[in-house]
């Protein structure tokens, strides 16, 4: 498969979709509070959960300010990350806040020490620019940096650190210190999670309940309702793989599930059927990706969801060859508010048949108000004469979303999902009526699902085309939806 596929720049794709709090879980804590409390010895502390004392903050930043004055050697140093990692497990909310505003605040660029560093490789001779550069380098790197890399060095470390970002990037748009505590987080982020880092897994139902348990919480697209429903998705026909860091073995970043078909799956209640007949791998020809999730929101902007696409492609291409179609089934966050928002603003209209077929049905003039109306009952979709009116307006609405709605910079497309597959070189192949009736199915797009084809020999084309100029690749269903 073509480069582009790694080049995706959302890796918190489906994030529309998923409302699971990032905290850990209360055996997590313990066992993790008991590690660092051994480890912390003697500077092991208690303050209150909201750190509401200003006592408690004092202690805080001179432990902090402690640390990185390397008083007491390397053991002494880890002790002291422990003791404050311990702290941080036992904060509520606003004492999390307040954490993170005293290392924003308290621990950043030593201003006089850059002052200097830039004078000095200013006026340093040629044999002294490398030691200046090094050492404007270093002072222009903010001490927070210090402590963030220190918890890296406990047990588990890797994963605390990926949930204190979690909460961090919950409240970080409210101050500037945090906002560029966030861009220090990201970059140490970025480095550490970079793709050669990973593993990539293919998870079975052979593996440990404590790992499957955690599928069931982490799916963000289409809800595992339960044992059954997980070990139906693990079935010989259907594939999972995740992505994995060596320090955090038991924990998924990102996994993608896909279905082996024949043809393009258009309903996903169909493709998730636990009454239906599994089926030969073997003899399929079609790869459906159906699901990504994002496990860790802590790792919200690190890119690699692309990464994994490509990945499970050129396994699956090398276990069945007779597989010669990649896609997804895809829902389309967005589309019902993004409907209503834009009839109401008249950027979306309809013709006169649609408004006559619509004031049938309901008695309201304003199409925005009426449509808005109808979709507010749970089982529109079961009314033929409903469905009728609603079919071709939602359609041609889910296909002018998907290809000519833009962000701000005119190029990436509204839709978070459209874009993370149009970055990768994907086209927008066909949109399916009804292809999701659950409650967040109709609720978030009207139960419309759209299919994204991989043309394997159009990626790098598609890629370049939609990057540069945003020019979105369009199969001729789609194209003749945006006619009408």
């Amino acid at each position: 498969m073509a480069d582009p596929l790694k080049l995706a720049p959302d890796t918190d794709i489906l994030s529309a979709n998923n409302n699971r709090a990032e905290t850990p879980t209360p055996s997590w804590l313990k066992r993790l509070g008991n590690a660092w409390r051994d480890i912390a010895g003697s500077f092991s502390g208690s303050v209150r959960p909201d750190l509401s004392n200003e006592s408690d903050i004092r202690d805080l930043r001179d432990q902090m300010q402690a640390y990185l004055d390397a008083k007491g050697g390397e053991v002494s140093a880890r002790a002291r990350a422990a003791s404050l990692g311990e702290t941080y497990l036992s904060l509520d909310g606003e004492g999390r806040r307040r954490f993170l505003q005293l290392m924003a605040d308290g621990f950043e660029l030593d201003k006089e020490a850059v002052d200097d560093a830039i004078k000095n490789y200013q006026t340093a001779t040629l044999e002294d620019r490398p030691r200046s550069e090094i050492k404007l380098r270093n002072a222009l790197e903010p001490k927070r940096t210090r402590l963030l890399t220190q918890f890296n060095t406990l047990p588990e470390g890797v994963k605390f650190l990926v949930d204190m970002r979690a909460d961090l990037l919950k409240i970080y748009r409210e101050d500037p210190h945090l906002t560029a505590l966030e861009h220090d987080f990201r970059r140490l982020m970025a480095s550490w999670f970079d793709i050669g880092f990973l593993k990539l897994e293919r998870i079975s139902w052979n593996h440990p309940a404590s790992l499957l348990e955690k599928l069931i919480e982490y799916e963000a697209v289409h809800e595992i309702r339960g044992w059954e429903d997980l070990k139906n998705r693990l079935e010989s026909d259907r594939r999972c793989f995740a992505f994995f860091h060596p320090r955090m073995p038991d924990e998924p970043l990102i996994f993608v599930q896909v279905a082996l078909v024949n043809g393009l799956a258009e309903n996903v209640h169909a493709l998730l059927d636990q009454t239906a007949p599994i089926t030969d791998p073997k003899e399929a020809d079609t790869a459906i990706f159906y699901s990504i999730s994002n496990a860790q929101s802590g790792l919200a902007g690190i890119s690699f969801g692309g990464f994994l696409i490509k990945r499970v492609v050129d396994l699956l291409k090398s276990e069945f060859s007779p597989l010669k179609t990649f896609a997804t089934l895809s829902p389309i966050p967005g589309l019902r508010r993004w409907l209503i928002q834009s009839l109401i603003a008249g950027s979306f209209t309809l013709d006169d048949a649609e408004l006559r077929a619509l004031k049938s049905i309901v008695g309201v003039d304003d199409p925005g108000e009426a449509i808005d109306k109808l979709l507010e009952s749970t089982n529109w979709h079961e009314d033929e004469t409903v469905a009728g009116v609603l079919q071709p307006i939602i359609l041609r609405a889910g296909a002018e979303y998907l290809a000519r709605a833009k962000r701000s910079d005119g190029i990436r497309a509204a839709n978070p999902v459209a874009n993370f597959h149009l970055t990768n070189g994907a086209r927008i192949e066909r949109l399916n009526w009804l292809g999701d009736t659950s409650e967040n199915g109709l609720k978030q797009s009207s139960g419309l699902m759209v299919n994204y084809l991989y043309d394997l020999e159009k990626i790098e084309t598609n890629h370049e085309a939609y990057s540069v100029d945003g020019e979105t690749a369009l199969s001729p269903s789609v194209k003749r939806l945006l006619k009408n």
